[in-house]
C-alpha cells in the first residue's frame, strides 16, 4: 500500500506565536513535525505539504486576519518540515511539477483541494494511504482529510501532530473524520 504524509499548513504564521495567525501551542508540535518529515525522507515516502500562500488582498482575509502572504516569513513553512529537493506546486493549471520527496502544494482557501493540481498529483504519487497531520484541526486538517477520504483513501489522522484553536471543535472534526472512515493514529504508531 502506498503511503503518503501530508503535511497541513505547518507555517510560520501558524505555528510560531510571533505569527499573524497563531495557534497557541502549536510550536510544541514542532519534535514530533520533524520526526515525521525525517521519517518519511529517510524511507522514500513523498510528502505533500500544503501552504497558505495568499495574496495581499485575498478574500479569506475578509473572514482571517492577513496570514501567509506570499514571499513573507509567515508563509514560510518551519524549517524542521522542510525535506530537501521540495518542489512548488502553485494553484495553476498544469504547473504540476516532476518527481520529487516534497510537494508544496499552495493554496488561497482553507480547502487544499481548491489547487487544482492536487487531485492529479495525489493520482501520479498512487496514494493509498494518506498519514495526515498540521494545523488546524478542525479547519484545514479536516478539510483535507475528508477530502481524501472522498477520493476513497485510506486517512490516517496523526492526534499527537495536530493542534486546534477549539478543543470542541476538534473533537466534533476528528468524530466527523472518523466516522466518515478515517482512523486516528499516533507518531509512535505511525514512525514504529
Amino acid at each position: 500500500m502506498r503511503t503518503v504524509f501530508f503535511d497541513i499548513d505547518t507555517q510560520w504564521d501558524f505555528l510560531f506565536p510571533a505569527g499573524a495567525l497563531y495557534v497557541p501551542g502549536a510550536e510544541e508540535l514542532l519534535p514530533a513535525l520533524a520526526r515525521l518529515t525525517a521519517y518519511a525522507t529517510a524511507r522514500g515516502i513523498p510528502l505533500v505539504s500544503t501552504m497558505d500562500a495568499h495574496s495581499e488582498c485575498d478574500a479569506e482575509f475578509r473572514l482571517w486576519p492577513p496570514h501567509c502572504v506570499k514571499g513573507t516569513l509567515g508563509q514560510r513553512k518551519a524549517a524542521a518540515t522542510l525535506a530537501a529537493g521540495n518542489v512548488a506546486v502553485p494553484n495553476a493549471p498544469d504547473a504540476l511539477a516532476g518527481a520529487a520527496p516534497q510537494y508544496l502544494v499552495e493554496k488561497q482557501a482553507l480547502d487544499a483541494f481548491t489547487n487544482v493540481n492536487l487531485r492529479p498529483l495525489i493520482a501520479a504519487l498512487g496514494a493509498e494511504r494518506c498519514v495526515v497531520y498540521g494545523v488546524v484541526t478542525e479547519y484545514c486538517v479536516r478539510c483535507a482529510a475528508l477530502g481524501l477520504l472522498e477520493m476513497g483513501k485510506r486517512v490516517e489522522v496523526v492526534t499527537d501532530a495536530i493542534e486546534t484553536l477549539r478543543r470542541e471543535d476538534s473533537e466534533r472534526a476528528l468524530q466527523e473524520i472518523v466516522s466518515r472512515g478515517g482512523v486516528l493514529t499516533t507518531l509512535e504508531m505511525v514512525t514504529a
